[in-house]
């Protein structure tokens, strides 16, 4: 006996939703009612699956040129800061100052100029000290007004019964709003206690009194203390001229040069050297550096292919990435002619490697700095220095909003909300698509089920399906 083929294909394999919604039908004619629902689902699937799929793909497409985009921008914004202070040349002109012995530390500000300077230092600045005779523990020292001094400012303090022994005194002091600036504490030594009053500020002019009003102990006054530390001005020469400073930080000696002076100065004449921040440019060469290999690393990834899996980077090809790419490796390869002569980046310790990214040596800048400032200075930032042209490009591509990189992000955002748009377009047409099928399959459901209970009614009449039928019986 020949066996029927199954319009659904090898009756060994799992149907489809479809073929299993045309089996219902058929089941469906011949006595069973319609599996409704898988057969809508079905029919909506099969009509919607495949834009439904290719939308999905262009999103996730579009969300990884985004990705890719923004790793890209992130690259060259890197790449753009690492060149701060080198394409303007202003790092070219900062300075650092050192000092030839120990005691004197020297910084730079504004306004420095590259020289060398000798300094003698004489004598320290330093803050009076005075201390008062000795007392037994709690003293009384009377009731009254004390007055204490410093610099030209005074306060005033009122004794009474509560705060008239040295530890009252000093509190009183210290807890002053209207301070002038003395600090006072409690010594206690073999003879008893002594009050000692410091002026906070160093310098000659800082020289602090005391005085006590009517009814005060009469040690209360300055003669009657002893000085611990004289109040006295800094003393030093900067190459011959004599400077004074109330302060250890000489500010105005050289312009833009601060000087620290401590004790093991004293007695001492140093050299002071003021010269551009090699450390500085070193720092900032080799933050270049970094910056530039990982633009490198990161464009080969996002236009890498993977002949393995055939999986290609979301920039492969890409225009606009090439043009970057080619763009700033023509100005890496490039060289400056500073009057009549040709350097390059390899000159002040930047070789470009066979792979595209760069190896830095430090000692070759630095040697390179030594004997031309002038010449690395101008490799960055001369009339067309290699960090003029970079900053230049790069603006091209990392400006906000006007850049390449914000214009093509906008244009792959717009893309991506066109696509939402269209899914949920689509989410609808399916919603009413179903609504279709569900009321046409129902209808058809209560038709067959109508034709069946029909048959079952006339077999029963006239005979049919082992049915003798009534008819027949008369």
């Amino acid at each position: 006996m020949s066996s029927v083929s199954s319009p659904f294909g090898n009756s060994n394999t799992q149907p489809t939703p479809i073929q299993q919604a045309a089996q219902s039908i058929l089941s469906g004619a011949t006595g069973s009612s319609l599996d409704v629902n898988t057969l809508v689902q079905a029919l909506v699937t099969g009509k919607t699956a495949g834009r439904a799929a290719a939308l999905a793909q262009q999103q996730q497409s579009s969300n990884a040129m985004l990705s890719a985009l923004g790793t890209i921008k992130s690259a060259l914004t890197a790449l753009k800061t690492s060149l701060a202070g080198l394409a303007d040349g202003s790092l070219f002109s900062q300075f650092a100052a050192t000092a030839s012995g120990k005691g004197i530390a020297a910084t730079v500000s504004t306004g420095a100029a590259a020289g060398s300077y000798a300094v003698s230092v004489e004598q320290l600045a330093s803050a009076n000290q005075i201390s008062s005779k000795a007392y037994a523990h709690d003293a009384a020292l009377g009731t009254g007004a004390l007055t204490i001094g410093v610099a030209g400012a005074s306060m005033s303090i009122d004794l009474d019964s509560k705060n008239n022994t040295l530890a009252g005194v000093a509190a009183a002091i210290n807890g002053s709003s209207k301070n002038p600036g003395v600090t006072a504490s409690i010594v206690k030594g073999s003879d008893g206690e002594h009050l000692v009053l410091t002026s906070k500020q160093t310098g000659a002019a800082n020289t602090v009194s005391i005085s006590a009003g009517p009814g005060v102990d009469t040690g209360f006054a300055t003669e009657n203390f002893k000085q611990v530390t004289a109040a006295q001005d800094a003393k030093l020469t900067v190459s011959g001229n004599p400077v004074t400073s109330a302060s250890n930080i000489v500010k105005d000696a050289l312009t833009g040069v601060t000087l620290s002076l401590a004790p093991a100065a004293v007695g001492t004449t140093q050299t002071v050297g003021v010269e551009s921040d090699t450390t500085a440019i070193g720092k900032a060469v080799q933050g270049f550096a970094d910056a530039y290999n990982a633009w490198v690393s990161a464009q080969k990834a996002q236009s890498a292919y993977d002949a393995g899996s055939r999986a290609a980077a979301p920039l492969l090809g890409d225009s606009m990435l090439n043009s970057a790419v080619n763009g700033i490796a023509g100005i890496m390869a490039s060289a400056v002619t500073i009057e009549g002569k040709t350097y390059s980046l390899a000159q002040i310790g930047l070789d470009l490697k066979h792979d595209g990214t760069l190896d830095f040596s430090a000692s070759k800048l630095q040697s390179a700095l030594s004997a031309d400032p002038t010449m690395v200075s101008s490799v960055f930032n001369g009339k067309n220095g290699i960090g003029q042209q970079l900053d230049k490009l790069l603006n091209e591509y990392t400006l906000s909003s006007v850049g390449q990189m914000d214009k093509r992000t906008a244009s792959v955002n717009a893309a991506l909300s066109a696509l939402s748009k269209q899914q949920s377009e689509l989410a609808t047409y399916q919603q009413t698509l179903t609504a279709q099928y569900n009321a046409q399959f129902t209808a058809l459901n209560r038709l067959l089920t109508s034709v069946n209970n029909s048959k079952t009614y006339l077999n029963h009449l006239f005979g049919g399906d082992g049915s003798p039928g009534a008819m027949n019986k008369r």
